[in-house]
């Protein structure tokens, strides 16, 4: 079923490409720029409860890195170790290897060889850039598989956050929205499905792309953004 689906959505977007293609150059050209977010990419909440750390790394894309965030402490990472530190009442060590720009594929090349030290729960966050590189649905099936199974094999447990929904994203003009969008949602159900099938965990979208939720971009979530999301994240980890 998700092959015809993927068929279906190239079988209109192919014909929309001289429309499409000018709109993409132009949103490119004009889209404001945000930095990643600044300071030390791994960090230590809730030292003062006692105990062992739980020990945390999210693997990602831009959101990893912490655009929209002024720094890792208030982006996805920071916000989310401290929601489980509260909820769990034992500290917990955060680290964040996120690259702003990069693929599933691309992580597994670049990020995976980075990530050799134990942790406890590992959180894959991805999509975004798949979705507008146009990923094939069996090539992002692999990448999802070869980083779960990586982190699996030394006793981690994996959480995949679900693809962002692009329709809902305001920096992009309403053709885009909508074609981008709906490849988002073959992408997401391809991860659903996956992570079901090798025993991985599953966040489905929990924040809503309101304003008070996205960066000034359009395109990132804001500091309250990142808060709203690393709280459901926790929860999710803590329920799974």
């Amino acid at each position: 079923m998700s092959g015809w689906r993927g068929l279906a959505w190239w079988a209109v977007a192919l014909p929309l490409l001289p429309l499409l293609l000018p709109l993409a150059l132009r949103t490119r050209r004009n889209a404001l720029r945000l930095t990643p977010a600044a300071g030390a990419e791994q960090g230590l909440v809730g030292a003062t409860a006692g105990g062992e750390p739980l020990r945390v790394l999210l693997l990602g894309e831009s959101t990893v890195a912490g655009v929209g965030a002024s720094c890792l402490d208030y982006a996805l990472a920071g916000q989310l170790a401290t929601a489980l530190a509260g909820r769990l009442r034992r500290p917990v060590c955060w680290r964040a290897l996120g690259e702003n720009g990069i693929a599933a594929g691309e992580a597994g090349q670049r990020l995976l060889p980075q990530a050799q030290e134990p942790v406890d729960v590992v959180v894959l966050v991805f999509g975004v850039n798949d979705t507008t590189h146009f990923t094939t649905l069996a090539a992002w099936r692999a990448a999802l598989q070869q980083m779960i199974e990586y982190f699996q094999r030394r006793g981690a447990r994996v959480l995949c956050t679900a693809v962002p929904p692009l329709q809902h994203f305001s920096a992009l003009p309403w053709l885009l929205r909508q074609l981008l969008g709906w490849r988002a949602s073959l992408l997401d159900e391809q991860l659903r499905v996956l992570a079901g099938q090798l025993g991985a965990h599953y966040c489905g979208a929990a924040l809503t792309m309101q304003k008070d939720y996205l960066a000034i971009d359009g395109y990132h979530p804001s500091t309250l953004g990142y808060r709203v999301w690393g709280a459901s994240l926790a929860e999710a980890l803590c329920l799974a």
